[in-house]
C-alpha cells in the first residue's frame, strides 16, 4: 500500500500526460483531402507490392490512429510488411456546419471518391476495401451500392444488425429520442460519446485501469501502451447530427440495413449485391459491438467466396494486440493475398 501511495505521488515526475506522447505514426501523404476529410497513403515498407490497394474505412469514433497506435502493434504498418499498398480515409473533425452531412454523404461522396482517385493512380478498376466498426457500416453500404469497384471486402467488427446487439451501446440507443437530440445540439459532440464509454464497463474503464496504471508505473511498456490508448481514446471528433440521427433509426431503432429496407441516397441497399470475396472478422469479447451484431453480415451477403473468423479478444484488442499481429493479420493477409 506504501509503494503504491508513492507511485500516486512520483506519476507526475514519471511519466508524461498523454498528449505529450508521440504515437510514432507510420509515413504516409495526403493524397486528396474533401471538406474536413483527408485520404491517406502509406509508404512501402517492402520492394514490391500486391497489385490491388486497400482502402480502409475507419470509424466515426474515436479516430483511425488506432490502427496504426505503435511499430509493434500497427496495423496498417503489418499489412504493409506484408506487401500491401495502403490508404486509410481519415474522417477528420466536423463542425456545426457539417451537421446535416448523411450517410449519402459519406458513402456516395467521401468514401466514394476516395476509391475513383485510388483506382485512377492505381489502373485498376477495382480496391480491396476494409471497414472497422461503425466504417464497416459505411463501407458495407458502399459494396452493396457500388459492387462495381469492390474487388475484396473485409469487415471488422461490422455493426450490421441493431436488434441483435446486446452491448450497453446498442440498449441506450434504442431508447433515445434522437430527433429531439439533433434538433437540440447539433452534431453529437465527444462528451457524449465519452459518456457512452464510460458506461460500457464502469468500474474496468474508471477505478481499475488506473489501479493497473498506477500499480506498474515502474513497467516502461505498459506505462508506454496505457497513454497511447488515452490518447487515442481522449481524442473523438463530433458526429454529423443528421448522419448520427440516420444511424440511430436506420440500424439500431428500425434494423433497416440486415432487412435490406435502408436507404441512403434514395438508393435501396440489398446485402445480396455485396457478391465479391468477404472476410468477416468477429471479436467474442466485444462490448463495442456484439458478435450477434456482425455476424449477421456472412449469411446475408450474396457471395460465393465468404469467410468469417472469430478471435478470442475485444474491439480494439483484435486490431491492436499481440494476437492481433500474431494471428488476425497473418490470417486476412493471406486471404486477401491470393485474391490480390
Amino acid at each position: 500500500m506504501i509503494k503504491f501511495s508513492k507511485h500516486v505521488m512520483d506519476a507526475p515526475k514519471l511519466v508524461s500526460a498523454p498528449d505529450e506522447i508521440n504515437l510514432e505514426i507510420t509515413p504516409h501523404d495526403v493524397v486528396q483531402e474533401i471538406d474536413k476529410t483527408r485520404l491517406l497513403h502509406y509508404k512501402p515498407l517492402t520492394d514490391k507490392q500486391h497489385k490491388t490497394p486497400l482502402l480502409i474505412s475507419y470509424a466515426l469514433i474515436n479516430r483511425y490512429h488506432i490502427l496504426d497506435i505503435q511499430p509493434e502493434k500497427s496495423w496498417v504498418r503489418n499489412l504493409l510488411m506484408q506487401g500491401f499498398d495502403v490508404y486509410m480515409l481519415d474522417w477528420g473533425s466536423p463542425t456545426s456546419m457539417d451537421k446535416y452531412l448523411d450517410f449519402d454523404d459519406y458513402v456516395n461522396g467521401y468514401l466514394d471518391s476516395s476509391i475513383e482517385l485510388i483506382k485512377d493512380v492505381s489502373s485498376v478498376e477495382k480496391i480491396s476495401l476494409q471497414g472497422y466498426c461503425t466504417g464497416a457500416t459505411i463501407a458495407t453500404a458502399y459494396a452493396a451500392l457500388h459492387p462495381e469497384s469492390v474487388k475484396n471486402y473485409i469487415a471488422t467488427a461490422p455493426v450490421i444488425d441493431g436488434w441483435r446487439d446486446t452491448t450497453v451501446i446498442s440498449n441506450l440507443a434504442k431508447h433515445m429520442d434522437v430527433d429531439k437530440m439533433v434538433e437540440t445540439i447539433g452534431n453529437m459532440p465527444p462528451e457524449f460519446m465519452y459518456y457512452c464509454f464510460s458506461v460500457l464497463k464502469p468500474f474496468e474503464q474508471g477505478i481499475e485501469k488506473y489501479v493497473n496504471f498506477f500499480k506498474n508505473i515502474e513497467n516502461k511498456k505498459f506505462v508506454d501502451n496505457f497513454l497511447r490508448v488515452e490518447k487515442w481514446l481522449g481524442d473523438t471528433p463530433p458526429i454529423p447530427g443528421a448522419l448520427f440521427r440516420q444511424w440511430i433509426k436506420d440500424i439500431y431503432q428500425d434494423n433497416l440495413l440486415i432487412q435490406n429496407k435502408m436507404f441512403v441516397g434514395g438508393s435501396h441497399i440489398n446485402l445480396k449485391k455485396i457478391n465479391m470475396p468477404i472476410f468477416t472478422q468477429v471479436a467474442v469479447g466485444d462490448h463495442l459491438v456484439s458478435p450477434e451484431c456482425s455476424m449477421p453480415l456472412h449469411y446475408a451477403v450474396g457471395s460465393d467466396d465468404k469467410t468469417l473468423k472469430i478471435y478470442p479478444t475485444g474491439h480494439v484488442g483484435m486490431i491492436a494486440s499481440s494476437l492481433s499481429q500474431n494471428k488476425v493479420l497473418p490470417e486476412l493477409g493471406n486471404w486477401l493475398a491470393e485474391r490480390s
